[in-house]
C-alpha cells in the first residue's frame, strides 16, 4: 500500500513540474536575453561529461566566438529533491544559450515552450539503430504506453538529430516521433567516432589497456560487452558466458577483458581459476579504448557493434536469450539479418568459433554492415556538426 501511495504521489509531482512549474520557470527566466555564444552540453543521468560531447566540446573550447558549459542534472545520484532543485537551475541555463547539445532524452528540454533564439541538438549516445527505444517501445514490456509517451514526451524542441548513416534515419524519426520534421535527421556522423581515426588515440587506447591489464601483451585480446538486462534502475549484467571453458579452450594465447554496461550495478563475478584470464575492466576502462584494442568483440544487443565495426575485426552474437529479449524490448531490423557475424545461444558453438575465429571471421560481412549504417561516421563528423550548427 505505501509502495501504491508512492508511486501515486511522484507520477502527480512529475505532473505537476513538467506540466506546470518547469514550464512557468523556463518562462520567467526567458525574460532575459540570450548571451550571444553560450552553449550548453547537457545532461540528465551521468555525472562526468559523457564521450558523446567530448570532442564537441573541445572543438567549441577553441572557438574564441563560443562559451560551452557541461551541465547535469545528476539524476540517481541525489535525491528525488535535489534532481527537482537542479532543474530549475538548468532552466536557468537553458534559457541563457543559444544552442543546447543532448545526447539523450530529456522531458525537461521537452516540456517547455523554447524560445526561438535558441536550438536544441541531440547527438544521441549510440550509433546505428539496433534495439528499440523511444515511441518504438510504446506498448512493450521496457516501454510504457504510448499515451504516458505522448504526455511527457523526450524528444520535443529539437532542432537537429544527427545520425550515423542515411539508412538509419527512419528509426530516429520513430522514436524520437519526428514524422512532422524528418528533415532535422541529418547523416552528419556521430562525433565522438572521430577518435577511431585518431592514431595519437589509438596508441594511446592500448597504452592505457595495457597498463590497466599487462596480461594482454602478447595475446589475442577477446573482448565481451554485453549490454544489461532488465530496467534501467535495477539493471543486472548477463553471467551465462563460460568463462572456465572459454579459458579451457583458449587461454595459451588468449585473454578476456569483460565490460558490462555502466549502468550495472552488481557485476556479475569471475571465478577465481580463471583469476589470469578473465579480466573485469568495467570500472576501469572507458569503452572506446577498449574497441580500439579488442582483436575479437563479443556482444548481444549493444549498439558498440556498430563502432567496433569501423576496425574491421571479428564479432559474434551471444545471443543465449533472443526470443526473451526481442519480447522485451525488440529491434529495428531482424536480429539474424542485422547481426554483422555469427549468432550463438549456447556457450559450446560459441567457443568453437572463439577457438577458430581466424579461420572462419567473413571480412565482407562486416564491411556490408559498416557501409550500411556507419557510412558517415569517417573521422570528421565533429566538424561538420559545428559548420551545419553554425
Amino acid at each position: 500500500m505505501i509502495g501504491f501511495i508512492k508511486r501515486v504521489a511522484k507520477r502527480f509531482v512529475k505532473d505537476v513540474t513538467l506540466g506546470l512549474v518547469f514550464p512557468l520557470a523556463y518562462r520567467y527566466f526567458s525574460r532575459k536575453p540570450v548571451v550571444r555564444g553560450r552553449v550548453l552540453f547537457f545532461e540528465t543521468k551521468e555525472t562526468v561529461m559523457p564521450d558523446s560531447f567530448e570532442l564537441l566540446f573541445k572543438r567549441l573550447e577553441d572557438d574564441p566566438g563560443k562559451s560551452p558549459r557541461y551541465l547535469t542534472l545528476n539524476q540517481n545520484h541525489v535525491s528525488y529533491v535535489q534532481y527537482l532543485k537542479n532543474s530549475v537551475r538548468a532552466l536557468h541555463d537553458i534559457s541563457r544559450v543559444e544552442v543546447v547539445f543532448l545526447s539523450d532524452a530529456s522531458d525537461l528540454v521537452s516540456c517547455i515552450k523554447l524560445r526561438p533564439e535558441t536550438r536544441v541538438v541531440q547527438l544521441w549516445h549510440a550509433c546505428g539503430a539496433f534495439k528499440k527505444w523511444g515511441m518504438s517501445t510504446a506498448e512493450l514490456k521496457f516501454g510504457g504506453s504510448k499515451k504516458d509517451l505522448l504526455k511527457h514526451p523526450f524528444y520535443k524542441n529539437l532542432s537537429l538529430v544527427t545520425v550515423s548513416s542515411p539508412e538509419v534515419a527512419w528509426a530516429y524519426e520513430e522514436a524520437m516521433v519526428l514524422q512532422d520534421t524528418p528533415e532535422i535527421i541529418k547523416p552528419l556522423g556521430v562525433s565522438r567516432t572521430d577518435v577511431f581515426f585518431d592514431q595519437g588515440f589509438l596508441t594511446n587506447a592500448r597504452n592505457k589497456v595495457k597498463e590497466a591489464v599487462p596480461a594482454i601483451e602478447g595475446k589475442k585480446v577477446v573482448m565481451y560487452a554485453p549490454t544489461f538486462r532488465g530496467r534501467v534502475a535495477k539493471a543486472e549484467g548477463p553471467n551465462k558466458l563460460d568463462i572456465c571453458a572459454l579459458k579451457d579452450a583458449v587461454g595459451d594465447h588468449v585473454v578476456l577483458l569483460i565490460k558490462h554496461h555502466p549502468f550495472v550495478k552488481q557485476l556479475p563475478p569471475i571465478p577465481s581459476e580463471c583469476a589470469d584470464f578473465a579480466f573485469d575492466v568495467t570500472r576501469d576502462l572507458p569503452i572506446d579504448q577498449l574497441l580500439c584494442v579488442a582483436d575479437v568483440c563479443i556482444s548481444d544487443y549493444s549498439s558498440l557493434v556498430f563502432e567496433y565495426s569501423l576496425f574491421g575485426r571479428p564479432m559474434a552474437f551471444f545471443a543465449y536469450d533472443l526470443d526473451d529479449y526481442c519480447d522485451w524490448r525488440g529491434f529495428y531490423y531482424p536480429y539474424d539479418e542485422l547481426t554483422p557475424g555469427p549468432v550463438f545461444r549456447d556457450n559450446e558453438s560459441l567457443i568453437d568459433w572463439v577457438k577458430h575465429v581466424d579461420e572462419r571471421f567473413d571480412s565482407a560481412e562486416v564491411d556490408a554492415f559498416r557501409s550500411k549504417f556507419m557510412s558517415a561516421c569517417d573521422g570528421n563528423a565533429t566538424e561538420r556538426i559545428v559548420l551545419s550548427v553554425w
